[in-house]
């Protein structure tokens, strides 16, 4: 089953809405390379997706600390610091040998993504809904 995008997940604003569809969007190809189960040499596609995944997990997090401090969100602080611990997490995943241990850097990944989905987006980013919201962010 790939990762699927639910009006569950939704911030209520756009732009944000936007960007976590793409995480999905990153998952659901994650997942479905994994689903192959095949012995085929996949680290190309692999180390493509951990790219891709980096540059959007740096380009995002950027998005909403700017917008963050842009409105003066009060749980800035806090929500950086998640951050910081998704981009460590990430310079973890970066270290490992995608080459020789393919099956368990998909299997990471995903998890990753699990882990910013559950834990960030669903408990983290939605603390700022109704901020945003009552200042005209849709």
């Amino acid at each position: 089953m790939a990762i699927k995008w639910k009006d569950t997940y939704s911030c209520n604003i756009a732009e944000i809405d936007k960007q976590h569809k793409k995480l999905f969007e990153i998952g659901s190809r994650i997942y479905d390379l994994l689903s192959l189960g095949d012995e085929f040499d996949r680290y190309d596609e692999i180390a493509q997706i951990f790219d891709e995944l980096r540059n959007y997990t740096i380009f995002h997090f950027g998005y909403e600390e700017e917008l963050m401090k842009k409105y003066g969100y009060e749980g800035y602080e806090n929500h950086k610091i998640e951050h910081d611990f998704f981009v460590k997490k990430l310079q973890r995943l970066e270290k490992t040998d995608f080459d020789n241990k393919q099956t368990e850097s998909l299997v990471e990944m995903i998890s990753f993504i699990a882990d910013w989905i559950t834990g960030h987006i669903l408990k983290t980013d939605m603390k700022y809904k109704d901020f945003f919201n009552a200042r005209g962010i849709y």
